[in-house]
């Protein structure tokens, strides 16, 4: 007489509860979209001819208005300026940051806290927000561009540095310790030269992000080739906009090849 088998004549992927838990998943991910939809209240008809009024978009673009260039050129000039001066500013922030929010660099919990706070609190305002808050303090102009830039930058450099502090070789700071040496001394002869790599290269990575960050800081009032982007766009002046949006892009081109040449240099 032939006993039952043990095991299941058919294969199956999951168990059923896993089968149950995986539909369950699927239906709330499908509710959160229909939920978010319709709390969004798309308009749907206006997705109808999308492709229409895109098409349409693209022939009021072509051809770019080549003899607008030499009006851009100043304003583009400015935006690598606030880009570059912001990044500067972050750096000289920055590093004191580092030092402050990195454990084994920092004074006790409290300096700590302080450090962490900065970083969270740079970081978590985008740079456009930023830059309405320093329009409102110091007027529309390159200054409130620079500050906003420079703001929103010292989180992301000081975090990155205070990661590369803590992973230093410790066997350094203590040889260095050993000697009678302070601790302004052991950082600078034991923690700086191991860190040096990773923070040019912080610094530079940055900057290339600033670049990109600073062209639609005009759209604010902060100064830079934004200004004249948003200025064209509400004139209608299609032919002027894709002339602009040529030139940020040739921008950010060479921003990212200068970026990536450096760190690999350093790196």
């Amino acid at each position: 007489m032939n006993s039952p088998s043990r095991y299941p004549t058919r294969y199956h992927r999951y168990t059923r509860r896993e089968t149950y838990a995986h539909w369950g998943w699927t239906i709330l991910c499908v509710a959160i979209v229909v939920w978010a939809m319709q709390a969004m209240e798309v308009q749907w008809h206006f997705l109808a001819d999308a492709h229409v009024q895109a098409m349409d978009l693209a022939d009021r673009l072509w051809p770019p208005r080549w003899d607008y260039a030499p009006q851009i050129l100043g304003p583009l000039i400015e935006t690598v300026h606030i880009g570059t001066l912001g990044t500067m500013i972050s750096f000289v922030l920055a590093v004191p940051v580092a030092f402050l929010a990195a454990s084994n660099t920092t004074y006790n919990r409290i300096s700590w806290a302080i450090g962490r706070v900065i970083l969270v609190l740079s970081r978590s305002i985008n740079t456009v927000i930023w830059g309405l808050l320093f329009v409102a303090i110091f007027g529309p102009g390159p200054v409130a561009g620079i500050c906003a830039v420079a703001a929103r930058s010292v989180g992301f450099i000081a975090k990155l540095i205070a990661e590369a502090i803590e992973e230093v070789d410790p066997g350094q700071i203590e040889a260095i310790e050993a000697t009678g040496a302070n601790r302004y001394q052991v950082w600078a002869t034991a923690i700086w030269p191991q860190i040096q790599p990773a923070l040019i290269g912080t610094t530079v990575y940055r900057w290339d992000i600033n670049i990109r960050e600073s062209s639609v800081l005009g759209f604010v009032g902060a100064g830079g080739i934004g200004l004249y982007l948003y200025s064209s766009i509400n004139s209608f002046a299609w032919n002027q906009v894709l002339l602009i949006l040529c030139a940020i892009l040739v921008l950010v081109i060479a921003s990212e090849f200068i970026s990536a040449w450096v760190r690999e240099k350093v790196t």
